[in-house]
C-alpha cells in the first residue's frame, strides 16, 4: 500500500501508552478508573501490534489482573470494583497476550459467563440483567478462547443474535434496535466464531458497511454521523469477516487514521486535531494492521487479538 499521507509514529505512540501508567492522578486516568481493565487491554494490545509488548513488566500486569478477579469467577474493571462480562473478556485477552491463561480457574470463569445466559439465548452483562448483543459476542469470544464454548447453548445464542438483524442487513443491540457498526461487529464476530456466518446477507450488510466511508476517507458508525477512528476497527473487521473489505478505499482510510495522530506527543484521536486517548490509539493501530500497514503484526478480526496469539491458543504454535 502506498501511504502518501505520512507514517505511523511508532516510538511516540509507545511512549504515550507507557506514560499513562505514570499519570494516575490525571483527569483521563481518574475518569477511566472504573474501566482500567479495558484500558489495559487497549494499551497492551497496541504495544503488541507495534512489536513492543516487552516494554512493560508482565509479572506486574498479571498480578494486577488477578487482583481484579472476583469470587464469582468474573473480573472487575479495577481492584475493588464489581465484576462485569465487559472486563472479564479484557482480562482474558490481556492474559492471552502474555500466554498466561493457565493462571485462571477455567471452570469457575466459564461457569460465571455461562450463568449470564438467559432463556432466550441472550446474555446479561452482570447480575443486574442488562441485555446487549455486545455481551453475546463477549461471552462467545471469551469461552472460545478458553475452549469452553460447550458450556453455553450456542444454538440459542445464535438464534438471539440473528433476531437482532435488521432489514438493512445490520444488527442492533436488541431485536428492533438501530443498526450500528459497533453492534454489527459484535454480531458478525459472534457468528464467525460459532461458524454461523451463513445467517448474514453479506452483500446487503457489506453495502451498509462500505457506505460508512465519508469523503475524507474515515468511517462512521451510522448514517449522517461524523467519521471516527474507532470505526476503522468495527467496520473493517466486519467487512473482512464477510469478505467485502475490497468495497472501501483502504488508502484513504489509512490516510485518515494517520492524520489523527499527535505527531509530537504520541497517541491517536477520534478525528484530526482532537485530544488523543488510549481507546482511539488502539483502534487506529488495529485498523492500520487490517490495512497491512508495514511493520505491524496482524490482528484477528473476530477475536481482536494478534494472530500469533490466536494461533498459540488454538493450534499451539506461534
Amino acid at each position: 500500500m502506498d501511504l502518501l499521507s505520512g507514517e505511523l509514529e511508532v516510538e511516540k505512540h509507545v511512549q504515550y501508552i507507557l506514560s499513562l501508567e505514570e499519570k494516575k492522578d490525571s483527569l483521563e486516568s481518574v475518569a477511566m478508573d472504573y474501566l482500567r481493565m479495558n484500558g489495559a487491554y487497549w494499551g497492551l494490545t497496541t504495544l503488541d501490534l507495534l512489536g513492543k509488548l516487552g516494554t512493560v513488566d508482565r509479572d506486574e500486569v498479571i498480578s494486577w489482573v488477578m487482583q481484579c478477579h472476583h469470587e464469582s469467577g468474573g473480573f472487575a474493571g479495577n481492584v475493588g470494583h464489581d465484576p462485569h462480562i465487559l472486563y472479564t473478556l479484557s482480562a482474558v485477552q490481556v492474559l492471552a497476550l502474555f500466554d498466561k491463561l493457565d493462571v485462571l480457574d477455567i471452570d469457575k470463569l466459564s461457569d460465571y459467563i455461562s450463568g449470564l445466559q438467559n432463556e432466550d439465548g441472550s446474555f446479561s452483562g452482570d447480575i443486574w440483567g442488562e441485555v446487549d448483543t455486545r455481551f453475546s459476542y463477549i461471552a462467545i469470544c471469551c469461552l472460545s478462547l478458553l475452549h469452553q464454548l460447550d458450556k453455553i447453548n450456542t444454538e440459542k445464542a445464535v438464534e438471539y443474535i440473528v433476531s437482532c438483524q435488521n432489514l438493512d442487513g445490520g444488527f442492533g443491540c436488541t431485536p428492533g434496535g438501530e443498526s450500528h457498526a459497533g453492534q454489527i461487529f459484535c454480531c458478525v464476530g459472534a457468528l464467525a466464531i460459532t461458524g454461523c456466518l451463513h445467517h448474514i446477507n453479506k452483500d446487503l450488510l457489506g453495502w451498509w458497511l462500505c457506505e460508512r466511508q465519508v469523503k475524507d476517507g474515515g468511517l462512521n458508525g451510522r448514517p449522517e454521523k461524523l467519521p471516527d477512528v474507532c470505526y476503522s476497527w468495527w467496520v473493517l473487521s466486519s467487512l473482512i469477516m464477510i469478505d467485502r473489505v475490497h468495497w472501501i478505499d483502504k488508502e484513504k482510510l489509512a490516510g485518515f487514521i494517520l492524520d489523527c495522530q499527535d505527531k509530537e506527543n504520541g497517541g491517536i484521536s477520534d478525528r484530526p486535531n482532537d485530544a488523543v486517548d488510549v481507546y482511539h490509539t488502539y483502534f487506529g493501530v488495529a485498523g492500520l494492521s487490517h490495512l497491512e500497514y508495514p511493520g505491524l503484526k496482524a490482528i484477528d478480526p473476530a477475536y481482536a487479538l494478534p494472530v500469533d496469539v490466536i494461533n498459540k491458543i488454538f493450534f499451539g504454535r506461534k
